[in-house]
């Protein structure tokens, strides 16, 4: 019989847990946040945030803003960041491929996976012409408003896909049922077409174009997305250019990652 851990492995494992909340807060906009924003972001205590950020800026992972009681990420953090987009399989061979796409299309590309309930762009590659929406590896957008998040929506399993809708369209509260119907609309473009569009999502004169994939021996879902900022735009003619591409573009990433084993 193996021995019962002490209690306080459990006490420092929720610490940990804790401290990772407080990093994940922050969003790859890089907006310094202060304790109050933190205890927003993370539903935490405000006694546990403020001991929390005061340890990470010990550790090395936050750090004061000059002048200000608003906390950033230090080098421990990023250095974990970097070091993990660095070495893991599968983002570096997508890499080519979405750059390729890109580049094609004169659009950004990404690849997305779920943050909470939220999406979070895991690969990202632009094209070299300036006219395209700059985000980022790192960028949480919503999931419930934007083309690769009503995406990664559709490529859940029914049970999952419900349950995550049901709590979108709570958190909406008198923009609920307005916001059903729009991720409804979505769900029945990816039926008929294998594809969404959506304009506008996550800001204003931008779109989005983007199809669930399942990377990996286990299936890993995720989504992939084309997406510019445009104030000019025709969505009809833009979805209609990019989806073809975009379909073939992801069953070559899904061949070409097949054999991945193991967890994102």
């Amino acid at each position: 019989m193996f021995p019962t851990p002490p209690a306080r492995d459990g006490a420092a494992l929720m610490t940990v847990e804790r401290g990772l909340e407080v990093l994940r807060a922050f969003r790859s906009a890089r907006t310094p946040l202060t304790n109050a924003e933190l205890v927003r972001r993370t539903g935490l205590p405000k006694a546990t945030v403020s001991r929390l950020t005061s340890t990470l800026v010990q550790s090395g992972f936050l750090r004061l803003v000059p002048g200000k009681r608003e906390f950033e990420l230090a080098a421990g953090a990023l250095g974990i960041g970097h070091a993990y987009l660095a070495t893991n399989d599968l983002l570096q061979a997508a890499q080519p491929l979405m750059q390729e796409l890109a580049d094609r299309l004169d659009v950004s590309v990404a690849l997305g996976i779920q943050d909470g309930i939220d999406l979070l762009y895991v690969g990202y590659r632009v094209s070299r012409k300036v006219a395209t929406l700059r985000l980022g590896v790192g960028s949480v957008l919503p999931m419930s408003t934007t083309s690769i998040g009503r995406a990664y929506l559709w490529g859940l399993a029914p049970p999952q896909r419900r349950q995550l809708v049901q709590e979108h369209v709570r958190r909406a509260g008198a923009e609920g049922k307005a916001l059903a119907r729009a991720i409804d609309a979505s769900f029945a473009e990816l039926q008929a077409t294998g594809t969404c569009a959506v304009l506008g999502g996550f800001q204003r004169g931008t779109f989005g174009v983007a199809l669930p994939i399942r990377v990996g021996r286990a299936g890993l879902p995720m989504s992939m997305s084309c997406g510019k900022a445009d104030i000019a735009l025709n969505l009809q003619s833009e979805h209609a250019r990019i989806a073809p591409a975009l379909k073939q573009a992801a069953t070559r990433l899904q061949d070409l990652l097949a054999g991945f084993d193991g967890p994102l």
